[in-house]
């Protein structure tokens, strides 16, 4: 047990980084206890701890990936039928290191060749909410036990969500351009180590250097919050005292557009100010998973009828989500 906590809390967690940057700013002449350098150290140490995890992460589910191109997801995905080729598509999804934009052309490919749109709705829910990196990242922040229940929870709304899709038999509200994928069947390249080694370090560097705006804004947010903000607001807005702090959670989350590499400095900041850990987790998950730009997007390739019952199925399982972390909260942390 000390072992793991160990390996959470320093390896995951950098906590020695933290004190490193302490000290260094101390030596420095900076008054950490200050909100000034308060901030300063919280932006610091965030920034290089979630780049050093991003970019590690990201290189091995890379890795992980070059075994899963499109072709082959779908190979695999047609092979199962029902409840079972729902599952297989979300933890399919899980592997593919894609914010919800980045989903869609994915989806294009796998409506184009004729998987079920439920299957294919699975994926698309699962991929940017979950993912291997968030399992990882969340256990260093929140514990093992809350990220997963995460994934966990995650994979059951993409699940849930696709084969409600499916059963609805909503096929005749796609748009022609869900039908234009292609390019699905063809065979897997012949890769070698070396290649796939190659696709890694390229993935990591071109999607780190896509994420990091938003990192530095999720951890300039953080900052801000964990230093500035007043607790008592944040536990009147998103506390236990406000029943309706998931909704407005929620609500702000969707228009937002981030993935959850920058939303976790923010739900850091504000689990610590007194946000209950039920409505920063669907804080997370709106912004993940229903960022405005990848709605319209989206509309791109659904007709509207589709696209609200997209939204209706995640903000709902969303919700639900977070009013069910919030009531085990306390055996979670």
């Amino acid at each position: 047990m000390n072992l793991w906590l160990f390996f959470q809390n320093q390896v995951l967690g950098m906590q020695w980084l933290n004190m490193l940057v302490g000290a260094l700013l101390t030596a420095l002449g900076v008054d950490t206890a200050g909100r000034l350098g308060g901030s300063l150290q919280f932006f610091l140490y965030d920034t290089v701890k979630i780049s050093v995890l991003l970019l590690v992460l990201i290189f091995g589910i890379s890795w992980v990936q070059s075994y899963f191109p499109p072709q082959r997801s779908r190979r695999i995905m047609g092979r199962f039928h029902g409840l079972a080729a729902n599952t297989v598509a979300a933890l399919l999804g899980t592997v593919t290191p894609f914010c919800s934009c980045s989903s869609i052309p994915i989806f294009i490919g796998f409506t184009g060749a004729g998987l079920p749109l439920g299957v294919t709705f699975s994926f698309l829910i699962s991929s940017p909410m979950v993912d291997l990196g968030s399992l990882v990242l969340l256990t260093g922040v929140f514990g093992v036990k809350v990220a997963a229940a995460y994934v966990v929870l995650g994979l059951v709304i993409a699940v849930a969500g696709g084969t409600l899709i499916q059963a609805l038999h909503m096929e005749n509200h796609l748009e022609p351009l869900a039908h234009a994928g292609n390019g699905v069947d063809l065979e897997d390249p012949a890769l070698t180590t070396a290649d796939r080694l190659r696709y890694a370090r390229g993935q990591a560097v071109s999607t780190y250097r896509k994420v990091l705006p938003y990192l530095l804004v999720g951890v300039g947010v953080g900052a801000v919050i964990h230093n500035w903000i007043p607790q008592t607001w944040v536990e009147t807005v998103l506390g236990s005292g406000n029943p309706f702090g998931v909704l407005a959670a929620v609500l702000v989350g969707v228009p937002m557009y981030a993935d959850i590499f920058g939303t976790i400095p923010v739900a850091e900041a504000l689990l610590a100010k007194g946000a209950q850990l039920g409505t920063v987790l669907a804080f997370m998950m709106a912004v993940t998973t229903l960022s405005l730009p990848s709605l319209i997007l989206l509309r791109k390739v659904v007709k509207p009828k589709l696209l609200g019952l997209f939204v209706g199925i995640c903000v709902v399982g969303i919700v639900l989500v977070g009013y069910l972390f919030n009531l085990l909260q306390f055996v979670l942390l």
